[in-house]
């Protein structure tokens, strides 16, 4: 089993940053990927982004590209979310999310067995 603790969500003006932190425990060892997904009222959850646990790989949503970065420091167990530039659409709760097998399908929230609680981000125009 893998637990997943996200931090770092809040408030900020659109042009702001943020970074969000999730920190990782359990069979941490066995995890192929971590990323970010993010869900806005009423609309479906969203892939913002990847990194692959060896080697270090990234994929990104193209509406965040240019303006989010996704790192993972392995001592800690912890991936961040780096966020620039943001924008009211940006505006949702962001899950951290963990998987310990290969898939070509990074941006489908079936493929991830494992989820955080979520974290809010509410950026004001």
């Amino acid at each position: 089993q893998v637990q997943l603790v996200e931090s770092g969500g809040g408030l900020v003006q659109a042009g702001g940053s943020l970074r969000l932190s999730c920190a990782a425990s359990g069979r941490t060892f066995s995890m192929y990927a971590m990323g970010w997904f993010r869900q806005a009222p009423g609309k479906e959850r969203e892939f913002v982004a990847v990194i692959r646990c060896r080697g270090g790989s990234t994929d990104y949503a193209d509406s965040v590209k240019g303006r989010f970065t996704i790192t993972k420091d392995n001592a800690k167990n912890t991936v961040y979310l780096q966020m620039n530039s943001l924008k009211p659409e940006d505006t949702a709760g962001y899950y951290c999310v963990a998987d310990a097998r290969y898939s070509g399908r990074y941006d489908d929230p079936g493929q991830y067995e494992y989820w955080g609680q979520g974290t809010q981000v509410t950026v004001s125009s």
